[in-house]
C-alpha cells in the first residue's frame, strides 16, 4: 500500500508516494550512510532528471543499494 510522505527540498516543500518496504529501506539507507533522510532524498532529487518522477528515482535506488 502506498503512503504519501513530505520532504523539504531547496526551500520548497513536496510529496512522494512509497510502500512502506520502500520508505522503510530508504530510511535505513540513509541512517547506514551518516545522513538525515531528508539530505539523501534532496542528492537524488538534485541529480534525477526532471522527467523523471521522484518517487520512482527513489524506488530505483533501493533496489540498487
Amino acid at each position: 500500500m502506498l503512503k504519501k510522505h513530505s520532504v523539504n527540498i531547496n526551500g520548497h516543500s513536496t510529496s512522494f508516494s512509497l510502500e512502506e518496504e520502500f520508505y522503510r529501506e530508504l530510511t535505513r539507507i540513509a541512517k547506514q550512510n551518516g545522513k538525515p533522510l531528508s539530505r539523501l532524498i534532496t542528492e537524488l532529487d538534485n541529480n534525477r532528471d526532471p522527467q523523471q518522477n521522484l518517487s520512482s528515482v527513489l524506488r530505483v535506488f533501493v533496489l540498487e543499494d
